[in-house]
């Protein structure tokens, strides 16, 4: 019997690299020990600069991406840019969700949504994390903007950096090693978790389990999370080798971001 395939589709700013590179790399790790097999397929939105005028003009643009790729009959559709959902306004993932689902089902393709902002505070109520520590590459009205929507949403972040990278290809060239001092430098005693990441352009992957080995605390990303929300939105458990505690397994098999 062949293996079952899924085709996972994602809306990308137009200058993301890292999300086409860290979600294929995730779910290619899951295919050592598990089954199912999986193509990526995407659809771009305009956007150089991460500053909140190009983000929201970039959103407006997201309902275009989803019918292009609901034509394909992706099997998930992913929203793959956290601070564009999260400057829209506290609980926007949640907007954001129904209207991308309206649209692919409109099209003849219904398929569950994820966006990455809505994945990132699932995977920490998954975690039982009330309070993180997170590092952020924007420019810190945003970063605060992000530090403000996470709390919103019950977490509380008791420390965190902005990196204060306006580019987003600059946001895609940062070295994920860089990011191993940085969070030492953070105050991480009373957090439950440690957002790496919390950027889907600001790469972070090779570095997880080493600062998750360090730490001794969950460590996380905004991708990581993301893949972890995709694969229960296709009632596949969520696991692959070498992303962290949250996809360890012991997470595997969580209710869908719907049901909770």
């Amino acid at each position: 019997m062949s293996a079952r395939r899924f085709r996972i589709g994602q809306i990308v700013p137009s200058s993301n690299v890292t999300m086409e590179t860290e979600i294929p790399a995730l779910l290619r790790a899951r295919e050592t020990v598990e089954p199912e097999r999986f193509t990526f397929h995407s659809s771009r939105m305009r956007m150089k600069e991460v500053r909140k005028e190009e983000l929201a003009a970039m959103d407006a643009d997201y309902v275009r991406c989803a019918a292009e790729l609901s034509d394909a009959h992706v099997d998930v559709l992913g929203y793959a840019c956290l601070v564009a959902i999260m400057s829209m306004g506290h609980g926007y993932h949640r907007t954001s969700e129904q209207t991308l689902a309206k649209v692919a089902a409109d099209n003849g393709a219904p398929a569950p949504v994820v966006t990455s902002a809505g994945a990132l505070v699932g995977t920490l109520e998954v975690l039982g994390a009330g309070r993180i520590t997170l590092v952020a590459p924007y420019l810190r009205p945003l970063t605060e903007l992000v530090v403000a929507y996470i709390r919103n949403e019950g977490v509380e972040v008791t420390d965190y950096t902005a990196l204060e990278i306006p580019d987003n290809l600059q946001v895609a060239a940062h070295d994920p090693e860089k990011l191993i001092p940085i969070v030492r430098r953070l105050d991480h005693s009373d957090a439950g978790a440690i957002v790496l990441s919390a950027c889907v352009q600001m790469p972070s992957l090779e570095s997880i389990e080493i600062v998750e080995n360090e730490i001794g605390k969950p460590v996380l990303s905004a991708s990581v999370a993301t893949a972890h929300q995709m694969m229960g939105a296709l009632n596949l458990p969520a696991v692959a080798p070498g992303a962290g505690s949250l996809l360890s397994g012991r997470y595997a098999t969580t209710p869908p971001p719907a049901a909770r």
